[in-house]
Parts: C-alpha cells; structure tokens; sequence
C-alpha cells in the first residue's frame, strides 16, 4: 500500500517521524515535502501533492499534517475524489474511514504532542475498512457533486 506524507514547516518533524514509523510497519511511504525545515513555507503546495498523488493511485492513502491540520484538510477536498478527514483520536480515525471512506488522514502538529497517540491514530486509519452501506455510498459519491456560484 502507496501512503503519501506530506507537511508544512510547522508538521515538519511529525513528518519525518510518521515516514521512520510507517516504513518499518512495512508501508510504501511516499514522502511529498516539506523536505526540510522552512520557517514559513505554505502548507498548500504539500497538500496539493498528495492530494493529487492519492487521486491518481487508486488504493493508496495520504496523511498531511500543519499547525491545526485545518489548512491542509481543506486544500485537499478541493480535488475530486480526496475525502480528507482532521482525525484528533482513534475513534475519529475508524469513523472517518468506516462511514466517509476517508483517503486522506490530516493530523495537526500543535494539537498531537503524543507521537504514540499519532502512531495509534495512523495506524487505525490504514487498518479501518469503508462500511460499504448503500446510505454511505450514495452519501459519498454526492460530495463531488459541483455547482457554480456567480
């Protein structure tokens, strides 16, 4: 399984220690920037990335992680096909991923100081499978729908 990471300056160290965890559990980790610490870099550019990343391989995941995680959860929905979900505790990961299908994990560097509890949370998302309820799916497929506003 493909996990793309992605943070920003503020996520940075969370980063480096999510790609040391998830490549010794035994994941493909796909490492989309920042690539070093840049004080004030934009947490978009690495959202777009794996955002776009997890839209053209199918099956993989995407974890990103900024100061509130707000920031790169909303960049990431902006592409057709990413259900990015701000997950704070195990239950919001398995909810996320069993009623929302969830594809992208976004986790905030200034709220997670517990790297076990980041592990937990990574962990559980990865491992938790999509409720495929007709309800759910229908749920889903409306959330790409578009409408222009003038």
């Amino acid at each position: 399984m493909e996990i793309f990471v992605g943070a920003d300056y503020r996520g940075f160290e969370k980063k480096q220690h999510l790609v040391q965890f998830l490549t010794a559990s035994g994941y493909e980790v796909i490492d989309r920037g920042a690539y070093e610490y840049n004080e004030g870099d934009d947490f978009n550019d690495p959202a777009i990335e794996v955002a776009k990343n997890v839209r053209e391989n199918y099956g993989s995941f995407g974890i990103l992680i900024c100061d509130s995680a707000h920031g790169v959860t909303i960049q990431a929905n902006r592409f057709k096909g990413i259900r990015a979900a701000h997950c704070h505790c195990v239950e919001s990961a398995v909810l996320a991923r069993q009623h929302d299908d969830a594809n992208v994990l976004c986790l905030s560097a200034h709220f997670m100081s517990d790297d076990q509890m980041m592990e937990e949370i990574v962990k559980t998302f990865l491992q938790t499978n999509f409720e495929s309820y007709e309800r759910r799916i229908r749920r889903i497929n409306r959330l790409d729908e578009r409408e222009d506003y003038d």
